[in-house]
């Protein structure tokens, strides 16, 4: 059985390569993303927040990221 070393992944439409086992928390945090300020999909679905340590990002995903910002 092959051991996967790298995984490959698109954040908003940019290739990165993250190191395997990766939870979406994890990069979250990797990234310094603003948690509380997001929108976070994966592969086409919006994520509860509550599971992002839950959540293995595997070879291949798609992450969308989406920034809120206040106006009026």
């Amino acid at each position: 059985m092959k051991k996967i070393n790298k995984v490959k992944i698109k954040i908003n439409g940019k290739n990165f390569v993250i190191k395997p086992k990766m939870t979406l928390k994890d990069i979250i945090t990797k990234y310094k993303i603003p948690e509380n300020k997001v929108a976070i999909e994966l592969n086409k679905e919006i994520i509860n927040k509550q599971n992002l340590r839950k959540i293995r990002i595997k070879n291949f995903d798609k992450i969308e990221i989406v920034h809120f910002i206040g106006g009026g």
